[in-house]
């Protein structure tokens, strides 16, 4: 049985800042997950055209903010002009999308841990881990809990890992690959993210036997979560943050 890495993060994780009761990836969002006593909060971070690290999930802007298109074909200065806060209630209007470095600056005021999802637009995968990489051992530096980078891509990963290989890495799939052991070992990962209908006990038991850490996403039902915990999975992505108590 290997040894397992340090794991300084908490069991439950608000995901994209505030899970369904906020604008996602948004400073509202943070502020709405520590509201509810979160002391870690997961949101997805790619670039914009001038390499700007904003939190944004989809490649393009309709669905989350006013704007048209996709976010890597526009400068930063373009998107400050956007409403990300609008679409989801009218309370939030005038919500801009954050910086990484904003998040940040939060983040570690509120003392809150981060979980920085690589979500590169389709073609931009190893700039987009570099860049996100650079800038998140730029804005997190000296944090007591390092900030945990994590990606379904792992051309993203491994340019991260080039980029800042001291940062702390956890890969995100859907299903567990049979190589899953391999594909951790040569990214430097310490854990790996899965989809929570893909794990059973007994493969949790195989993981960390590996030496992995295992998140979990996106738990919403409160007893699903406490089983999980329960058979040791290290920490939980949920977006009922009103129905799962932190602490």
């Amino acid at each position: 049985m290997q040894t397992l890495p340090p794991w300084p993060y908490p069991r439950l994780v608000a995901h994209r800042g505030a899970g369904s009761l906020a604008p996602e990836n948004t400073l509202a969002a943070m502020r709405v997950g520590a509201s509810f006593g979160y002391k870690m909060v997961e949101f997805d971070a790619k670039l914009s055209q001038d390499q700007v690290a904003i939190l944004l999930h989809d490649a393009d802007l309709e669905r989350t903010t006013n704007g048209r298109g996709n976010a890597a074909d526009q400068p930063y200065a373009a998107l400050t002009k956007l409403d990300a806060g609008f679409w989801f209630d009218v309370a939030f209007r005038g919500e801009p999308i954050p910086t990484l470095e904003a998040v940040a600056q939060y983040t570690l005021a509120q003392n809150m841990a981060s979980n920085v999802e690589i979500k590169p637009t389709p073609g931009l995968e190893a700039l987009t881990g570099t860049a996100i990489a650079r800038q998140v051992a730029h804005y997190w530096q000296g944090a007591s809990v390092p900030p945990l980078l994590s990606s379904f891509s792992l051309t993203a990963l491994e340019a991260a890992q080039k980029e800042a290989p001291n940062l702390p890495r956890g890969w995100i799939t859907k299903e567990l690959d049979k190589n899953w052991r391999e594909i951790l070992t040569r990214l430097g990962c310490v854990s790996i993210h899965l989809h929570h209908r893909a794990l059973t006990k007994r493969l949790l038991g195989e993981i960390h036997s590996a030496g992995f850490r295992v998140t979990i996403w996106t738990v919403n039902d409160p007893a699903r979560a406490a089983t999980l915990l329960k058979w040791g999975v290290d920490s939980v992505i949920t977006d009922a943050l009103d129905l799962i108590d932190p602490k």
